[in-house]
This record gives C-alpha cells, structure tokens and sequence, in this order.
C-alpha cells in the first residue's frame, strides 16, 4: 500500500507541484520579496521565517496531499478491489499515512540548503545558531506528520475531494492556533522537549486510530 501510494504521488504531478510550490514560495520570502521574513533584509543569519511561513503552508499542503486517499480509490472501484484481496485496514491507513507523510519530509528536508547557506555568509563564517534550526526542522516534520494525520481523519469522513480539502484546512488552522503552534515554538527555540514531541506524536496516532475506526465501519 505504501509503496502503491507513493508510487502514485511520483507519476502525477502532485509530488513535484506540492514540493515546488513549498521550495519556491519558502525561497522567495527569505532571499527575494522583501519583508521581515527575508534574510538580506534584517541583516542577521537567522532562519526566523522558515519556521514562521513553514506552518502556514504545510497546513494547506499536507490537506491537499490527503484529500484523495479514500474519495478516489471508491470512485474508481479500486476500493472494492482492496477489499476483495482481504486487506487490513491497518495496512491500508498507515500505508497511506505513510506515503503521505514521507512527500511532505521530501518537501521540507532540503530547506537545509537555506542553513547552509547561512553558515557561509554569516560573519564570522559558521555564527548561526545550529541548535534552533535542527530544533525548528524537526519541530516541522513532526507538524507535518500531524498536518497529515488529521488530513486523512478528514478525508475518510468525506466522499467528496472539495469539502475534504476545504475540512482538512480549517481543522489544520484552528489546532495549530489553539494548541500546536505552543509546541512547536518551543521545539523551533532549539529546544527539544519530550513533552512536545509526545504531544505531536500522540495526535498523530489518535487521528491515525479515529481513522481505522471510520474506515473499518464503512468496509
């Protein structure tokens, strides 16, 4: 299933457009469009916007990378196949997450350039602070996988592509103002504490379970 989905995201162009879309706008802010986000500008080697921008567009991304996992397989009859090969429903959501998820990872992992990048016009060379951005990268992935999880969540509640896209993001929006975005300060600070790696990992797991249950009562 895994391989099956991923497979699916590389041969469209939903791979290469979401992770182009995210590379590019993330780029332009920090070098190009001028602003408090861009780097040149503020005159410190600082990845500030990168983990200020990163948020925002993960939560429109990671709904749209979701958004067809159950609606197009049922409209295509693929889901009547699945299920004739006797296929746990475990193995299909987590299957899914996964590729998923491991899209948005490819879309975030190479900002590392932009750090790089940093360390070499930064004076002296090297004066940035190494610790808050591997915090911040990994305070993005772990959002990212729970931008993802509760994408899903939604997309198995709805038949229709739209309305779970549209349902993913505002889900998405309203946690990250009411409770994420405490965590993930925190872990973009450099700080990596338990506490806010358990949290997103726990969401992450609930929305995956809440998944199983809803998919598990269609079947």
């Amino acid at each position: 299933m895994y391989r099956k989905e991923l497979t699916y995201y590389f041969s469209t162009p939903i791979a290469y457009i979401v992770i182009g879309l995210y590379l590019l706008t993330i780029s332009l802010f920090l070098w190009v469009i001028p602003g408090e986000w861009n780097i040149i500008e503020s005159g410190y080697a600082d990845a500030y916007g990168l983990f200020t921008l990163s948020p925002w567009l993960l939560m429109l991304l990671c709904p749209a990378l979701t958004m067809r996992l159950f609606s197009e397989e049922k409209q295509s009859g693929m889901w009547d196949l699945l299920l004739s090969k006797r296929v746990s429903v475990s193995r299909m959501v987590w299957g899914k997450y996964m590729a998923a998820w491991t899209l948005t990872a490819v879309s975030i992992l190479p900002c590392i350039v932009h750090y790089r990048v940093l360390y070499h016009i930064a004076e002296p060379i090297g004066n940035v602070d190494g610790g808050a951005f591997a915090g911040g990268m990994v305070g993005l992935l772990l959002l990212s996988s729970t931008f993802t999880a509760v994408g899903m969540l939604c997309a198995s509640w709805n038949r229709n592509q739209i309305v779970s896209y549209l349902t993913g993001v505002v889900t998405c929006f309203a946690l990250y103002w009411l409770t994420f975005q405490t965590h993930f300060r925190s872990l973009a600070r450099g700080v990596i504490d338990v506490r806010d790696v358990f949290f997103f990992l726990s969401v992450t797991i609930a929305c995956i379970w809440l998944t199983m249950i809803i998919v598990s009562r269609k079947k």
